[in-house]
């Protein structure tokens, strides 16, 4: 996929640089990036419905991400 703001020069550097990182890189840069979205997505959720308690944010979150909650079966 092509960003729309990268020239294609750099986004080939950088799938160069990416490349050359190790698969333990790899797999903490998309840790990292996960986590990054989670949090990112949390909030969003927090600002859109402040009234939630953490619990009922946890459930709406487990909703969104994997369709399903125990605690709401």
């Amino acid at each position: 996929m092509t960003a729309r703001d990268t020239s294609t020069d750099a986004e080939e550097l950088q799938f160069e640089l990416h490349r050359r990182f190790t698969p333990a890189t790899r797999l903490a840069m998309a840790i990292e990036m996960s986590e990054f979205a989670r949090k990112l997505s949390r909030a969003g959720l927090r600002s859109q419905h402040p009234e939630l308690t953490d619990a009922l944010l946890d459930q709406e979150m487990l909703l969104r991400f994997y369709g399903f909650c125990a605690e709401r079966q």
